[in-house]
This record gives structure tokens, sequence and C-alpha cells, in this order.
């Protein structure tokens, strides 16, 4: 199971950065906040690093982050081909969760939902870590059935999760309509208290500055070209901006983690497809929680802004595109509208896609490779955002060991070969 007490690193910022504080904030002030110091540096890549991570979004810092601030390894270089944080880390609905079934992904987002309660403080950042809840209904006897025993197996791995009743929902949030009579009508539902959102920008920014701050070199629009081996080991990548010698290479480059594999000649078991979300026009506060739908396959939140955000499964085609097609958003909304009838007249704001990564049986990869050196973290499908801290933890353990720990250890390319698969296609709800 997760580990009780997750080495978190050193604490601070040890490199001399300025902490951020309410007495910064207002000392600042005083000078219109004119002389702030830049977050991280814009360095020029090395010659030659001891670690390179490809892919600067949430889980490629947070590897980065982690093998710096636990295993004391500073000579190391994120690549990012555009802008931290902008991929899937930016591109999410924010939800945070660890109400899992099976034992082998109860231990790993269990172990991130530890990391997440106190990252604030360990990376002096406001992640804005809210653990408003997460309740998810059931739409029939059949699903209501399955929440039970789903309830009961996250208590035996010492996470929270209780079961409600249609007026216990009701009373927790009033907006929801729980007529008997609406197509998919609430029959209960189950609620883990401790999950919740967190600001996804803010989660990259905050591991991008402590990273920095401990020596990492995060060299932003700069492509990985192509991965240069020496029979079976990795000496190193080439890159836009010059080749960079290197003994090991973590890549964390989510819907493209096939394109990179094919670069070292390897493929990968995965398929990447859009994940459409959007958001709409900013209202006062009307949902402090997190609703997620199974049956229809429908979830929604309330921004820090008042926007609502709904999400919902991915669509049916492979594609890069950061964008998808209507027929997603038009059924995410017919549900969101019937479960909350007051939303009916607000208008669409936003709308997007990012690329998820899925394997064969729905559970992400966290392995070595048998080219020496060479290290993917990817397949998280629609889970990648809440599993960033501990993803970048066991990942940074990986990589710093050539050995997976406990928790990463199930997760390895070998099952593919064994059999051993995790079938979670109940990540988002959907089976079991």
């Amino acid at each position: 199971m997760a580990q009780n007490h997750p080495d978190r690193g050193q604490r601070g910022l040890p490199g001399g950065a300025p902490r951020y504080s309410a007495f910064a904030l207002a000392k600042k002030a005083m000078n219109y906040h004119q002389d702030w110091q830049r977050a991280w540096r814009d360095p020029e890549p090395k010659a030659e690093y001891d670690a390179v991570i490809i892919g600067g979004g949430g889980h490629g810092l947070a590897t980065a982050y982690y093998l710096a601030a636990v295993h004391g390894l500073t000579n190391i270089a994120v690549i990012e081909k555009g802008w931290i944080g902008g991929g899937n880390t930016g591109r999410n609905t924010t939800i945070i969760r660890s109400n899992y079934l099976w034992d082998e992904f109860a231990a790993i987002y269990e172990h991130s939902m530890k990391l997440w309660e106190g990252m604030s403080q360990d990376l002096n950042f406001n992640v804005m870590f809210s653990q408003r809840g997460v309740l998810t209904i059931a739409h029939s006897e059949h699903e209501l059935r399955e929440m039970s025993r789903r309830v009961h197996a996250i208590r035996l791995n010492g996470i929270d999760s209780e079961i409600l009743g249609p007026a216990e929902i009701k009373k927790f949030v009033p907006t929801i309509n729980i007529d008997q009579s609406i197509r998919y009508p609430v029959m209960g539902g189950f609620l883990q208290q401790r999950g919740g959102t967190a600001r996804h920008d803010a989660v990259a920014w905050g591991y991008a500055r402590a990273a920095d701050d401990l020596g990492v070199d995060i060299i932003q629009k700069c492509e990985v070209t192509g991965l240069r081996r020496q029979g079976r080991k990795i000496i190193g990548v080439e890159t836009s901006r010059g080749f960079i010698k290197t003994k090991k290479i973590g890549c964390v480059v989510a819907g493209h983690s096939s394109v990179v594999a094919a670069m070292a000649g390897i493929r990968l078991p995965i398929a990447s497809r859009p994940l459409q979300a959007l958001v709409s026009e900013p209202i006062k506060p009307i949902l402090d929680t997190v609703i997620m739908s199974n049956a229809v396959h429908m979830y929604i939140s309330q921004s820090d802004k008042g926007e609502m955000v709904l999400g919902a499964g991915v669509d049916k085609y492979n594609s890069y595109a950061q964008r998808g097609s209507f027929p997603v958003p038009e059924h995410m909304l017919a549900a969101a509208v019937e479960l909350f009838p007051v939303l009916s007249r607000l208008r669409m704001l936003r709308h997007w896609g990012g690329i998820v990564d899925t394997c064969p049986d729905a559970s992400p990869i966290i392995s070595k490779t048998d080219i020496e050196g060479l290290y993917f973290d990817c397949g998280w499908g629609t889970g990648g955002f809440k599993a960033t801290p501990g993803s970048g933890h066991v990942f940074a353990d990986l990589i710093a060991n050539d050995r997976p720990n406990k928790i990463a250890a199930p997760y390895s390319l070998d099952r593919f070969r064994t059999g051993l698969l995790i079938d979670e296609h109940g990540a988002a709800g959907v089976a079991h």
C-alpha cells in the first residue's frame, strides 16, 4: 500500500529564492510589485547532464524536483517543446481523488494525495488545493450495489469513502435535481471528503520554481528531435538547440510518448486520443464540491473564478489534436442540465481538448525499458493530473535507483509480457 510518510525532500528554498508570504506581498505592494524576482531562470542548455527529463508538464517538473530534493541529483535538465504547463497540465478539469478500487491504484493515488496535502507548504507556492470533496453519483440499483462494493474496498485500503442516499446528496448539494422522473435519477452516491481540486497552472509553476531553486535547468522552446543510442545504451538527446549528452532520460510527454519512444526504436502499447473539457461563463458560487456522474460520464465543479468546469470521456478516435468533436460536449451538457437545471441558460465560454495516452488495461506505465538509461512515465489516460506529485515522486525514485519501488513496480512494461495487467477501466468510474 501507499507509504505512510513519503520522503518529501528538502523543505523551503535552500537555493536562496525569496519566500512568498503575506508579509512579502505587502512589502512588494509598496513598490507597485515592480521588483519581484523571476520564478525560474531561462538558461542555455549545458553540454552534459546527469539526467534529462523530456516534458515540462506537471509530471516532468515533479520528477525533476524530487530527483533534486529527495535524491540529491541537481545536474538535471527539463526539456519542453513549448512552454511550462502548456500541455495536458493546463488542459484538464483539475479533479483530485484517491478513491480507487484496485490495491495498485489505491497505492499510487493515495501516495499522491498525501503529497497534495502538503504541496503548498513544501513548494512555498499556493497551488490552491481545495479539499471540497468528490461525490460520485449512482443512477441505478446496479450502480448503487457496485458503489457499496467499491466503498468497502476503498476503506480496506485506509482511504476515506462513504455512501450517501438521495436526501443526503440533496442536503450536501442543494442545487442538484433528485427528482426520480428524470432520465437518469439520482439513486445515491459515494463521497471522498479529502478529494477536491487544485489550480493546474500553479502546480506547474510551483514545481518549476522549486526545482530551479535546487539547480535544475528548465529549458523551454526546445524540441526533442532524436534520442542517441550506443548499442542498447542511451548516450544523449538531439534537440532543436543542439545535442545534449546524458546517461539517463526520463520521458514524461503524455500523448506524445509513442512518438518519443519511436525515436529510440521501441514501441509502446498506448493509444493517444483527445479528452475534451469546457467552462461556462462565470456565475456566483452554487457548487462547492465536485460531482461525477458515471452512467452519463460527466463531471462538474465550479472554479474559483465562478466558471462551471465540465468534462467527459475521451473521443472515440486516435488523434494528436488539442481539440475535440461536437458530440462529446453536446452529450455532457445534456447530462449537466438534467442534473442541474439552474445551468440551462448559461453560455459556454471556452472549449478545448488535451491529448491522453491510454494503455490496453487503462493503467499507466512507470518503467525502465530494455535500453539502458531510458525510462517512461506515461499512459495515465484521464487520471494524469491527480497523480502529478505521486507519479513524479516514484518516477524520480526509479530514475535515481534504476529499480522501481513497491508502488511503481506493478506498472512496469513487463506486465504486458507476463499478463499481470491491472484492469483499471474503472479509473474514470465507468467499469467494474
